[in-house]
């Protein structure tokens, strides 16, 4: 983590250091903390201003607990206190700020990654193939917005080779804000797929704000991302000063993904050309396709896909992604209750219809922040399985927008549930042994409490 001294981080950060401050300016900080309840000894302690707090509040209550420094954006309290303080016009641009700076003095190759669906588990796949030959550090959780990537590189130690970024956004802006902060060496574009659209309003309003990644891409960088998605590949500027990579099922991509097939135990794939054999402990088409992408990732840091696609097998990814459980009865769980969209529950319904198995269970709950797309959308699930060329046992929905997929879907043995415990009452008296259960919902829905019952 971030280990400097306090006239480092006012020149970082072009504070104006107060005289407490200015006397002990040689003092080392160490770490960065904007809660008072995490703040460790040592820490510089960076108060927001917020709808319904001020973290001024708790400046004094942060030097009790250790804190080293504080800025501030109240030059008033900075004159006469006895506390170190450093005055900046906005805490949270300084944050940015020295955030980027500390990154410039480490140095390391960035690696980000973006996408409507599978941000994490494409950050943890490509975490898994380069940490035996480099020091790499990926975000922690979710803190990938404007707040938490800086502070994911705050934590960054001194020797590190490799910082893996996961991206976020709520809005247009937001991913341009944090490429240009970072400079990236690889941008990875996993899919476009509905995420936001009720803010954004369209499919390419979200294409275009994902496609934001590039803006900070280094000239001599590589942008990985597949051609699979028209929307995206409408907007991808093909003399671009940096390189472009690209992975997916259709043959216009540089690594085709062909042959998929699934087992309880995971995906297999082959990529061409040259027809690689490759082996992933999750299931999905989709994680094919991310696994494809953090091996062309590999490839831009100097490693050969062949040596590493086997490094796969220790793969290990943040929880409900498509995390496999096996229940007592022997049954297999797949809980992909993180999150949801409709095309990230399409893609997963896939998968368990391609599984080996007499009883496919489906259990569904609502896809929030929909807005006005909300019923259309979920239609549209329904839709998708009566489609489908697999067969479903039974289907069991969750929440208010999930009837419409319940009262559409043509599958005999199906019932829709307003509370969690008659759900697994639901799922419990239809499981079997031989079962596979899908457990697919927005995490807003906690759909995943069905685990707590069965």
């Amino acid at each position: 983590m971030i280990e400097t001294t306090i006239g480092t981080i006012a020149n970082f950060c072009g504070g104006q250091m107060n005289a407490a401050a200015e006397s002990q300016k040689d003092r080392i900080i160490k770490g960065v903390s904007i809660d008072t309840r995490t703040l460790q000894k040592g820490n510089l302690f960076i108060p927001f201003k917020g709808e319904n707090t001020d973290g001024h509040r708790f400046m004094e209550q942060a030097f009790d607990k250790g804190a080293a420094l504080s800025l501030t954006e109240q030059a008033s309290s900075q004159s006469d206190s006895s506390l170190p303080l450093i005055h900046v016009p906005d805490g949270l641009l300084a944050l940015q700020t020295i955030a980027q700076k500390y990154l410039e003095e480490v140095s390391p190759k960035v690696i980000a990654i973006t996408g409507s669906n599978g941000k994490t588990t494409t950050k943890d796949m490509v975490e898994c193939l380069l940490s035996p030959h480099f020091k790499v550090k990926k975000t922690i959780g979710n803190y990938n917005n404007e707040i938490g990537l800086p502070l994911t590189l705050l934590q960054l130690d001194a020797d590190t080779e490799i910082s893996i970024l996961e991206m976020g956004m709520d809005k247009a802006g937001d991913i341009n804000l944090l490429s240009t902060m970072t400079q990236p060496d690889i941008a990875i574009l996993t899919n476009v797929g509905e995420s936001h659209i009720e803010k954004l309003g369209s499919r390419k309003n979200i294409a275009r704000a994902k496609y934001e990644i590039v803006d900070g891409l280094k000239p001599n960088g590589t942008f990985i991302y597949s051609r699979d998605y028209p929307l995206l590949e409408a907007l991808v500027q093909r003399d671009a000063p940096y390189n472009l990579k690209t992975a997916g099922e259709q043959p216009s991509n540089d690594i085709r993904i062909m042959d998929v097939s699934e087992t309880r135990e995971g995906t297999h794939f082959e990529l061409g050309p040259g027809n690689m054999d490759v082996q992933i402990p999750q299931l999905g088409v989709h994680n094919a396709a991310n696994a494809s992408m953090a091996l062309l990732a590999a490839e831009a840091v100097g490693l050969s896909m062949k040596d590493v696609k086997d490094q796969f097998q220790t793969l290990v990814v943040t929880d409900m992604r498509m995390e496999r459980m096996i229940h007592q009865n022997g049954a297999v769980i797949i809980n992909d209750a993180y999150n949801a969209s409709p095309s990230s529950t399409k893609s997963a319904i896939d998968t368990i219809g391609r599984m080996d198995s007499d009883n496919r269970i489906l259990v569904l709950g609502d896809i929030l922040e929909l807005g006005e797309y909300s019923a259309p959308l979920h239609l549209s699930i329904a839709q998708h399985i009566n489609s489908s060329d697999h067969h479903f046992d039974h289907i069991l929905t969750y929440g208010e927008a999930m009837k419409a997929v319940h009262d559409n879907v043509d599958i005999d043995s199906r019932s829709h549930h307003d509370d969690i415990k008659s759900l697994a009452t639901a799922l419990k008296s239809v499981m079997t042994p031989e079962s596979v259960i899908l457990l697919k919902a927005s995490r807003g829905m906690a759909l995943e409490r069905v685990n707590d019952y069965i």
